[in-house]
């Protein structure tokens, strides 16, 4: 099944300007979600106060696109946190696995949220209906300012590009802010 369900997520068409844009307010939002497989309550504002914030919607925990966006994201998580940033994945499918897709694909390296029923996802514009399965995320990466101001929104089926895209946004908010 989740074979099959990443091959369709893989498919599906892509809206080209749907989520929120560079210099939008980042809409906070306070989601149950889990680190190393221990449950937390997660609040953006908070995760601000430490820096900026790659946040990252994808549709369905332990489908391949996720899972190789995931080990991707953990990876490179050491170079984030050397330049003050924080990666938090959310996800709307598979809510009931979070703990467990943050131990396993996220290797105990950054948060992942569940969203039930993409209700944060459709406050950043990045929510998208899959007959048969409700509402999921769609894969959108975003780099958040500690202001709250959007530096980066990219949506992309495919999950390669969305680390060296939002490690770029951060490099650039870096070099700014030294």
């Amino acid at each position: 099944m989740a074979l099959g369900l990443g091959v369709a997520l893989a498919t599906l068409p892509v809206p080209g300007i749907a989520a929120l844009q560079q210099g939008a307010k980042a809409p906070d939002f306070t989601l149950n979600a889990a680190l190393a497989g221990k449950p937390f309550s997660l609040s953006l504002k908070q995760a601000l106060r430490k820096g900026p914030v790659v946040l990252y919607f994808f549709p369905a925990a332990f489908t391949p696109g996720c899972t190789v966006e995931a080990h991707l994201f953990a990876e490179a998580s050491g170079d984030f946190n050397k330049l003050g940033a924080r990666i938090i994945g959310v996800t709307a499918g598979n809510i009931d696995r979070v703990a467990e897709f943050s131990r396993s694909e996220c290797r105990d390296k950054f948060a992942v949220a569940a969203d039930p029923g993409a209700k944060v996802a459709a406050r950043y514009d990045t929510s998208m209906p899959v007959p048969g399965r409700g509402t999921i995320s769609n894969r959108t990466s975003f780099v958040i300012a500690p202001n709250g101001s959007i530096l980066l929104s990219y949506t992309d089926p495919k999950p390669q590009a969305h680390i060296e895209k939002t490690m770029a946004a951060v490099r650039a908010w870096k070099a700014r802010h030294r």
